[in-house]
């Protein structure tokens, strides 16, 4: 922690970036105390109640965020309205897709969430103007790549136990960057929105939640709460390596 924040009293940093774990772990690391004076000029922050939009599939790409604390939910709808979640981001995750005119997936607040604004025409051309700017942008987007394919082996591969233990192992180790615990958190989703992506149904989805518990691999209170006592023994049941 305090490797990411050895500039936070750096009087030349605007003093809403010094703290912020975008700046710190996400693509606003890689410009200078001049370039995040001129971004900050033009950025706002932005809260989020659960449910709202942050940008429609097809929607003309306007601004950039950067995901400040939450959980984003992306998703593509085809013609017929049938719609698929295809990611989740967290904090401090750039949403966004430079030199992209049009986005191509539906981006949504999973939780009460806040993100930083800013507008599109002045995040490219500081991409221009500093490549390890463009080279941290293009390592994100390798990043989500390989959290694709992994993600493709775990629908195509993956039993239904495999499948929850997965995605639990995956808001365990996201969801609040700035915590030393992964072990205890809230579900961004709904049993329907789990059971959407990764590929079950709701009944499914809730007779391998009620098998981890029996075997003592979760906890759950309140139907939504979820305590892991041993994040190992959820990674094997996961069956990561």
């Amino acid at each position: 922690m305090e490797v990411r924040r050895q500039d936070i009293h750096n009087s030349d940093i605007p003093l809403v970036c010094r703290a912020c774990e975008a700046r710190h772990g996400g693509v606003c690391g890689a410009l200078t105390a001049e370039q995040l004076t001129e971004l900050n000029k033009h950025s706002f922050r932005h809260r989020l109640e659960t449910g709202a939009e942050v940008i429609g599939q097809g929607e003309t790409i306007v601004n950039y965020s950067n995901i400040m604390r939450g959980v984003v939910k992306l998703t593509k709808v085809m013609a017929d309205g049938r719609q698929q979640i295809v990611g989740l981001q967290f904090a401090p995750d750039f949403l966004g897709r430079p030199f992209l005119e049009e986005s191509a997936i539906t981006a949504e607040a999973a939780t009460e969430s806040e993100v930083c604004n800013f507008p599109r025409n002045v995040l490219d051309r500081l991409v221009r103007k500093t490549p390890e700017l463009e080279h941290k942008l293009h390592r994100q987007a390798l990043k989500e790549l390989d959290e694709a394919r992994d993600w493709m082996l775990t629908l195509g591969r993956k039993t239904a136990q495999e499948k929850v233990a997965s995605f639990l192992y995956l808001i365990a180790t996201h969801i609040d960057p700035e915590s030393v615990d992964m072990s205890s958190f809230d579900l961004p989703l709904s049993r329907a929105d789990i059971a959407d992506f990764l590929g079950l149904t709701i009944e499914t989805v809730s007779r391998q939640f009620t098998k981890l518990r029996k075997e003592n691999v979760i906890r759950i209170e309140n139907n939504r709460h979820v305590t892991v006592p041993d994040m190992d023994r959820l990674m094997r049941f996961a069956g990561n390596d």
